[in-house]
């Protein structure tokens, strides 16, 4: 499967969110400008999915996924068959964000834990990836992506900061490891090391805006057309040209998230 050529894809972002609010249009003409084809939309809420759903509906070039962030405690619990229900549009590319984050939140997170596995079972019922959140909290991450079989449902750890072991177990269980913003900052030497190591065919860029603007566009409103940025950089980390990462990425998220795409 192929796409356009010279096309990116931000295979991460929440353009929902309120710092795009009336935006939106504007979004979109500067992704055309930068060369970006196709952004994904991601849910953090139920609640709050009809507004993902209904960003994604204006524009072929968005899409959305469907689940509930593990930095969400007190809000409406999804169960297996919601999710399912939810995900069966064919805008709904996948099953998250979901995952485990214990830098965020202490105490008792078993409720994380529980979640995360409502999400992989729902993953693997309704055949589509997730995409995954986890942050000090690398060991239980796979330690549940694996008792869950989530490799029959596949998807990408985002915005990764772990270390190179933690993105072999995922590669190893058939995931994609997705780079955002942070490669690209000056205390990000470790990050760009694991950048510099993961195969091409599990490769994926993203943006996770509005947050995490790359250099030089660090402390600033991040928006899908930035995604370029953090492309060149792990172009320039890899050794290849921006071309290759550009075609790579994209022919791993068409593969991977198979969204509809008009010839």
């Amino acid at each position: 499967m192929s796409y356009n050529a010279g096309m990116l894809i931000d295979s991460h972002c929440h353009l929902d969110f309120p710092e795009f609010s009336n935006r939106l249009d504007e979004v979109l003409k500067r992704m055309d400008e930068h060369g970006v084809g196709r952004a994904l939309c991601i849910s953090v809420t139920l609640p709050e999915f009809p507004a993902v759903l209904a960003v994604a509906g204006r524009d072929p070039r968005l899409d959305a996924t469907v689940g509930v962030h593990p930095d969400y405690q007190d809000v409406e619990e999804p169960d297996v068959a919601t999710l399912v229900g939810l995900a069966d549009h064919p805008k709904v590319l996948a099953i998250g964000e979901t995952g485990l984050d214990y830098f965020r939140l202490k105490g008792d997170l078993g409720w994380q834990r529980d979640r995360f596995r409502v999400h992989i079972r729902a993953a693997r019922e309704c055949h589509k990836p997730l995409v995954i959140h986890t942050r000090a909290a690398a060991a239980d991450t796979i330690r549940i992506m694996r008792e869950e079989g989530a490799e029959a449902a596949g998807g990408v750890m985002h915005c990764f900061t772990e270390d190179w072991d933690t993105a072999k177990a995922a590669i190893d269980l058939g995931f994609h490891i997705s780079f955002s913003g942070i490669v690209t900052f000056k205390n990000a030497e470790p990050l760009r090391e694991v950048a510099a190591k993961v195969p091409d065919d599990r490769l994926l860029v993203e943006t996770d805006a509005p947050y995490l603007a790359p250099v030089p566009h660090r402390g600033k409103t991040n928006e899908p057309a930035y995604v370029r940025h953090v492309a060149d950089r792990i172009a320039s980390v890899r050794g290849v040209d921006s071309a290759h990462i550009e075609r790579v990425t994209t022919d791993n998220f068409l593969r991977l998230f198979r969204p509809h795409v008009s010839s």
